[in-house]
């Protein structure tokens, strides 16, 4: 068996995927397609060499076949940042081939854009996670469609009724106000069952949930911060996992998508806006609890009230606040495993 140690680059797909081995020096002595099965990619390479390292960029089911490679086969598999590797494969002749063998050459010198391989029930989470968020967003998107019908007829319930929006007392007025036409009585009626079928099936999920994480000391000491309820605690346990993965609270900020983009050209320095690479319901999250943060604790209070008699916008506290807040909240939870 050689001894020749080797770089492998892995441009994954549902049925195969594309291996190309390298040597030290650069030169590829294996570029090929494989069956979607880690035995098939170690048959591959066997007698080629002594694997040291592997690439895979991340997508859907790349994680699954990392983690069966590490366990089974032994080898040490890093994760490409799907966002960064896309960017480098940006040129005009793309094929699979030329895919694994930049994989391989990236882990070669050391300048693979690397990013987190999550344990199994970390990802099993963020599928419960989004799977509950999925729920919410179709839920959200009946009810303004509720209101939107009732805007496009002027119904109102009296002025003397004083009931709040998605009460029981104004459901049952949207359920039965002659102010409609029968056909949108009808629409608003089906809308409003479908909200309560949604109302149901979230309940299942946070249900569900809680029983993922009962005993995680994570999800634990969450609980017990500032600003931290049960979805919070959820996102931020599937979406950062462990918090002693990063360095700095700094660095959790960036992961989270609360730190200003540099947008400097020249001698002009400038912020372009928060960074765009960030998991949108683990931002929105961090957003919602700076929101709440604002309304409910003195210190971050102050620290907005104070940015709003500078002029600064509402949308800037927020990110502000949810920035400085996820910098505290790292030095709370870095220890926690």
């Amino acid at each position: 068996m050689s001894s020749v140690p080797l770089m492998i680059g892995l441009d994954y797909s549902d049925h195969v995927v594309q291996l190309c081995a390298m040597d030290q020096l650069g030169d590829v002595l294996l570029n090929r397609a494989c069956g979607n099965d880690w035995r098939e990619l170690v048959k591959a390479v066997a007698g080629k060499g002594v694997v040291k390292r592997v690439a895979i960029e991340a997508c859907s089911g790349a994680a699954d076949l990392a983690e069966e490679l590490m366990t089974h086969a032994g080898w040490h598999v890093e994760l490409g940042h799907p966002h960064y590797v896309a960017k480098l494969k940006g040129s005009p002749d793309k094929t699979d081939f030329s895919d694994g063998r930049l994989l391989a050459d990236l882990t070669r010198v050391g300048y693979l854009p690397r990013t987190w391989l999550p344990p199994a029930p970390v990802r099993d989470l963020r599928q419960l996670v989004g799977y509950r968020q999925q729920l919410v967003d179709q839920r959200r998107a009946l009810k303004l469609r509720v209101g939107a019908l009732l805007r496009e007829h002027r119904a109102k319930p009296p002025a003397d009724a004083k009931v709040s929006r998605w009460s029981k007392a104004w459901v049952t007025f949207a359920r039965r106000t002659e102010q409609l036409s029968a056909h949108a009585r009808w629409i608003v009626n089906q809308t409003l069952d479908q909200v309560l079928e949604l109302d149901g099936r979230i309940a299942g999920a946070a249900g569900r949930l809680r029983g993922a994480v009962a005993g995680d000391r994570i999800v634990a000491k969450l609980l017990t911060q500032e600003g931290v309820g049960e979805v919070t605690a959820w996102v931020l346990r599937a979406f950062v996992g462990t918090f002693g993965r990063f360095n700095s609270g700094k660095q959790l900020s960036r992961y989270c998508g609360l730190s200003p983009r540099n947008a400097s050209s020249g001698g002009r320095e400038a912020d372009g806006g928060l960074i765009k690479s960030s998991n949108r319901i683990l931002r929105a999250t961090a957003v919602q609890a700076a929101h709440r943060l604002i309304r409910t604790s003195a210190r971050w209070g102050r620290l907005a009230a104070s940015m709003r008699s500078r002029g600064k916008p509402a949308c800037v506290i927020a990110a502000a606040v949810g920035n400085r807040w996820m910098r505290r909240l790292f030095h709370e939870m870095k220890r926690t495993v």
